[in-house]
């Protein structure tokens, strides 16, 4: 089975990732209203009883914040790092799955490895999924793309990566001096010259989707965003820019050869 990926919303006002493969789909991170999140899902020709799990990569509100009322209302199983369920007293979750030391684990026929990622959150992680269709890497909430990093979402059939401010645009915002420097911080956000300078190194020939998400809508553009990336765009048969409102459509991966 091929897999498949879509959004629900990408921002600061909420997020939420899609990942399917035949009949199961996951649910990553949930920063909306139950009826929100069921309005946003309809969207896509989908219903929270039509997934098998919900995946967190960490505490902050606007990836954690619907998690456990959807949980909960559709009885459903939630993966979270020891840390992240420490973070923060998401009361009690109907079926809870520690993600211990960062290793991998399949939900149905989707392999998920979690993988460390530098953010100002008690144990982050980000996810690469994987099944015998293809390879999905989703990479946002980080400040500084490590070796670490760079090794598993190096090789990725499709990437949904976060360019999320433009440094001049964050030093001139209206952003108080701690959270400019917290955004901008090795354990902030990615700028979009420090997503481009990933896709630099890794290489994107690889690619068949590019998902440049998580992008500010008071520190950054897309149309900054889309310059920044442009070298490394050029070469991906498809390149989208996520929004905070409508996410993105479903989008397939081909199978390799």
């Amino acid at each position: 089975m091929a897999l498949r990926f879509a959004s629900l919303g990408s921002g600061s006002k909420g997020n939420g990732t899609l990942v399917a493969s035949g009949d199961h789909c996951l649910l990553v991170d949930c920063g909306f209203t139950i009826k929100e999140t069921e309005r946003r899902m309809a969207r896509l020709g989908v219903s929270p009883s039509d997934l098998s799990a919900i995946l967190v990569t960490h505490e902050h509100s606007d990836h954690l914040s619907g998690v456990a009322p959807l949980a909960r209302k559709y009885k459903l199983p939630v993966y979270l790092t020891p840390g992240t369920l420490r973070a923060r007293d998401i009361g009690k979750l109907p079926r809870l799955h520690l993600i211990e030391g960062h290793q991998p684990f399949a939900v149905a026929d989707i392999q998920v490895t979690p993988v460390a990622v530098p953010h100002d959150a008690r144990e982050a992680a980000q996810f690469v999924f994987r099944n015998r269709g293809g390879s999905l890497g989703l990479l946002t909430d980080l400040g500084t793309v490590t070796p670490h990093v760079e090794a598993h979402f190096g090789d990725c059939d499709a990437l949904v990566l976060e360019a999320n401010h433009d440094p001049q645009m964050l030093a001139q915002g209206p952003y108080p001096p701690s959270l400019k420097r917290r955004v901008g911080g090795a354990y902030g956000h990615l700028s979009n010259q420090q997503a481009a300078g990933f896709l630099q190194r890794v290489g994107c020939d690889q690619l068949q989707h590019l998902v440049v998400a998580h992008i500010s809508e008071k520190n950054n553009s897309v149309e900054l965003a889309r310059a920044a990336l442009a070298d490394a765009a050029d070469k991906v048969a498809n390149c989208i820019f996520a929004c905070q409102q409508q996410g993105f459509d479903w989008l397939d991966i081909d199978k390799r050869d």
